[in-house]
């Protein structure tokens, strides 16, 4: 593709309403025209977690005043747009169906093609557009509703190499965060309390470290949490402190193992690849005790670290716009304005789906 392309993008699958325009120059480098994300934070805090009801009535009140204000931001209307892409799946699914019904209104009224996009596929190419990363790298997502190491070959072309047995990272923080009557989001809240923590107090179990596959497990963690939160109750702030300090201590430990036997398979894989990249994404990426042991772990297998800025690992519609640019540039065909929301969308469509797995497609 020689020609300048420009999308705008549509973001709704959970609890951010987002709307993004972004540009794929010739060379392949990006620009992004537009950013906007609408929280709904304070809208789903007082339940300690997202009520797909609300979000989806957040995302009716909102999205229309977000494109408007993504058009404006970048300077352009909607007839100088070369096409839309909405995230069509994995997520909520009356969320979903906002964002989605929304681009094929306005792919429909302006005669510009719709790319529906996997919202997992924004997060796996987010970083060539922050980062120029040439195909093939690893994967790790991390975040509330998944936990999935996935090795990205080309644009649709994925495999899963790990995934979670059961809850997804994230949702461990959350749940342990709700545990010790610390706020939502339970992420950040555990991450600031560990601050000041003793992170060996507590001997917390390390899930599936020393296996050969390449699967996570958090549950049995979770539990642990709990049982050592009830066996000193009543809890001091300290006592808060050295829980989640031993906690996120354990998470980066499971996290060297498993994601260590990962690098050194990519290795054994693609011994030519000169400059093997890991990506994180995910809202869980943001921890700062988990970005320290992945650089960590990636220097000591000669491996580049890449980790897109905050606010691209987390919901945003620039990723789903540069996704649907992905495609474009490619010639790939857009999608039908028949296409349905799919609140479970695999990344790797030849993965077996286990037994028990992370919400919101983690089973991808």
């Amino acid at each position: 593709m020689t020609s300048k392309l420009r999308i705008l993008g549509i973001e709704t699958s959970c609890d951010e309403t987002a709307a993004a325009v972004v540009i794929r120059l010739p060379d392949g480098s990006a620009v992004t025209e537009a950013d906007v994300v609408l929280s709904q934070l304070d809208e789903h805090s007082a339940y300690g977690g997202v009520v797909p009801e609300i979000a989806a009535r957040a995302h009716v009140d909102a999205l229309d005043t977000l494109i408007e204000e993504a058009l404006t931001r970048a300077g352009i209307s909607l007839s100088e747009v070369d096409a839309i892409a909405a995230t069509s799946g994995p997520g909520l699914i009356g969320g979903l169906l906002v964002g989605l019904m929304t681009g094929k209104a306005i792919a429909r009224a302006t005669g510009k093609p719709l790319y529906a996009v996997n919202h997992l596929e924004g997060h796996a190419l987010t970083a060539r557009l922050t980062d120029g990363v040439a195909f093939p790298y690893l994967m790790l997502l991390v975040s509330g509703g998944h936990t999935q190491l996935v090795l990205v070959k080309g644009v649709g072309e994925y495999e899963r190499w790990g995934t979670t047995i059961d809850d997804a990272l994230g949702e461990a923080f959350d749940k342990t965060a709700k545990l010790l009557g610390l706020p939502y989001p339970g992420g950040p809240a555990v991450e600031r309390a560990a601050a000041t923590g003793n992170p060996k107090r507590f001997a917390f179990p390390r899930p599936l470290v020393g296996e050969a596959r390449l699967d996570f497990s958090f549950s049995g963690l979770k539990t642990a949490v709990r049982q050592a939160a009830e066996g000193i109750a009543p809890v001091t702030d300290q006592d808060i402190a050295d829980i989640c300090a031993s906690f996120q201590h354990a998470i980066s430990r499971t996290l060297k193992d498993r994601i260590g036997r990962g690098l050194q398979r990519f290795k054994e894989t693609y011994p030519d690849v000169a400059e093997p990249a890991l990506v994180v994404a995910g809202g869980v990426a943001a921890n700062k005790e988990v970005r320290q042991t992945l650089d960590t772990l990636c220097a000591e297998h000669r491996f580049r670290f890449v980790a897109p800025p905050h606010h691209l690992c987390t919901d945003n519609a620039v990723m789903i716009a540069w996704a649907g640019l992905e495609r474009m540039a490619l010639g790939m065909p857009s999608d039908d304005l028949a296409v349905a929301p799919r609140s479970r969308w695999p990344l790797d469509q030849d993965a077996k789906a286990l037994l028990a797995y992370g919400k919101r497609g983690a089973k991808a």
